[in-house]
């Protein structure tokens, strides 16, 4: 199966507790579906029901490859303040490949844009965060260029969240707008399927569509193909042998 992406950069697996398939189904779902590259980025543990972190300390024993799928140790990490702070420790940072820092309304409550836009720069500045994960939610409504800008200054990734439109009522809007923006400023994007179910591995029709409508720079998203995403993880001091 030919797929517009070979890497999926966010999935979750029954550790984070609300997902329902085991590590190694969701990788063996993308080699079914033709995938190169999987990203394992669980929910961290201030999220209900999710591991611990010591989980994520030890995502080290999982196997570069698992039927020649390239496997990426991430985490889903958790915003829990106004200032961008997250749930997992540096030292379980340090071992991983990619992480997603996210707002989410069962770890941290809505505020103000302000509020919000402070929350996102302060993630994007952690040199051990590489992308923001579905920042159209307008549950935390943004000062989208600002947040924008700053990922540009840090060489971030912003997610373009294909579950959003079907979970997050109202994202369309923000998400267009927020693609529009990286596409003036020379952003680059994720596009994460945030698969909690198996078939939902490199699930990407809305986003693909989107980034095709506005001809948004297939250089700038970062997961188009395995070498991309290798090279964007580089950017970050992730030197990932193919």
């Amino acid at each position: 199966m030919k797929m517009f992406l070979e890497v999926e950069t966010h999935c979750h697996t029954i550790a984070s507790g609300h997902a329902y398939n085991t590590l190694e189904e969701m990788v063996l779902e993308a080699q079914r579906k033709g995938l190169k590259g999987i990203c394992i980025t669980d929910h961290g543990p201030e999220m209900p029901g999710s591991c611990s972190s010591l989980y994520f300390y030890n995502l080290v024993v999982v196997p570069r490859k698992i039927n020649g799928i390239m496997v990426f140790r991430g985490c889903e990490a958790n915003i829990v303040d106004y200032e961008g702070n997250i749930d997992i420790p540096q030292a379980a940072l340090m071992r991983l490949d990619f992480v997603i820092a996210s707002l989410h309304d069962v770890c941290i409550p809505s505020g103000t844009v302000s509020d919000h836009t402070r929350a996102l720069i302060g993630a994007i500045k952690n040199p051990y965060i590489h992308c923001i994960g579905h920042p159209g939610n307008p549950l935390y409504e943004i000062d989208k260029e600002e947040v924008v800008l700053a990922a540009k200054e840090y060489k971030k990734a912003i997610e373009i969240n294909n579950s959003s439109f079907y979970v997050r009522e109202k994202s369309k809007e923000n998400c267009i707008e927020i693609l529009k923006l990286c596409k003036k400023h020379g952003v680059y994007i994720a596009m994460g399927s945030d698969a909690h179910y198996k078939a939902d591995i490199g699930r990407c029709e809305i986003t693909q569509k989107l980034v095709t409508e506005y001809e948004f720079p297939p250089e700038l998203i970062v997961n188009k193909s395995l070498e991309s995403f290798i090279s964007f993880l580089k950017l970050h001091g992730k030197d990932i042998e193919i």
